[in-house]
């Protein structure tokens, strides 16, 4: 196992550096964006890389891209990210890395949820609603939705929380049209990876995704996808309804720094070898399941 807390690559110019991903110029059309070893939680970046988990998330990002690609373009452009470096820099790229069209992002993050669970029960439990969506009464956590709901939120910056929004206020930021579209394409991406997810024994309890516009105004799938740090999957084998399952992402990070009493402020603090192994290990049997 390897780990690549952040890049340092100098033959092309850095645009951003994220919570997890460090994005690279092309040129005028294209972006390099390599998926490191950060692992962030509570919107903080923590100091301990989970080793090989930039490579695993570029890997189920990638399986999604292509089982999904029917539904809607993706901003892949099938070239090999070593190409575009310098031989010396390949090392940072090889697995965890992909050359993608350079797309005018929207400043929406698009959420699907098919089961009550985390912010959304928060929510219930206080109004009844989930992004001023009402669901029936007395439903208990981790209940499957009847039908999936788009619950959109804004885009934080590093160290700033993301908010949850109604769709009035989506469209408020979007545009009525592409509101609409962004919800329907969210609905649709969903459905179909929660039915293929099933069949490898897992949930898909709720995702994230990102959207982009090309030269055209055509909406486009951007960013990363269904993985899990996008998404909360659960074994189907232990899920109950009344019990938050165990899932196959940083939830076991979130627990242990929730019970280490730090107050999610700035900096994180470092996570002992066990909790580092351990997540490894569930982001590992994420994409084993998923992709075989």
């Amino acid at each position: 196992m390897t780990t690549l807390f952040e890049t340092s690559i100098q033959s092309l110019p850095l645009i951003h550096k994220g919570k997890v991903r460090d994005i690279y110029a092309v040129d005028d059309r294209r972006m390099l964006i390599v998926t490191t070893d950060r692992l962030s939680a509570f919107d903080v970046v923590l100091p301990t890389p989970i080793p090989d988990k930039g490579k695993v998330l570029t890997a189920v990002a990638d399986f999604w891209f292509a089982k999904l690609a029917h539904i809607m373009p993706n901003q892949l452009t099938g070239e090999a990210p070593e190409s575009v470096v310098s031989a010396a820099e390949r090392d940072q790229v090889a697995g965890r890395a992909v050359v993608v069209k350079r797309l005018k992002a929207l400043p929406v993050e698009a959420i699907v949820r098919g089961y009550l669970v985390g912010s959304g029960w928060a929510e219930y439990q206080k109004t009844g609603l989930v992004c001023g969506i009402p669901l029936p009464d007395r439903m208990q956590l981790a209940d499957r939705l009847a039908e999936p709901i788009f619950t959109p939120s804004t885009k934080a910056a590093v160290g700033e929380h993301d908010e949850n929004i109604d769709f009035e206020r989506c469209q408020a930021l979007l545009g009525k049209d592409i509101a609409a579209q962004v919800r329907d394409a969210s609905i649709a991406l969903y459905q179909a990876a929660a039915e293929y997810a099933l069949t490898r024994g897992i949930i898909i309890a709720d995702t994230k995704f990102e959207f982009g516009l090309d030269t055209d105004g055509r909406l486009t799938l951007i960013d990363e996808v269904l993985t899990p740090d996008s998404s909360r999957f659960w074994p189907l084998d232990q899920y109950r309804v009344g019990e938050n399952p165990p899932s196959y992402d940083k939830q076991y990070v979130r627990d242990w720094l929730t019970a280490s009493g730090w107050n999610k402020q700035a900096p994180g603090p470092e996570l002992p070898e066990d909790v580092v192994q351990r997540t490894a290990e569930k982001y590992r049997e994420a994409l084993r399941l998923l992709t075989g």
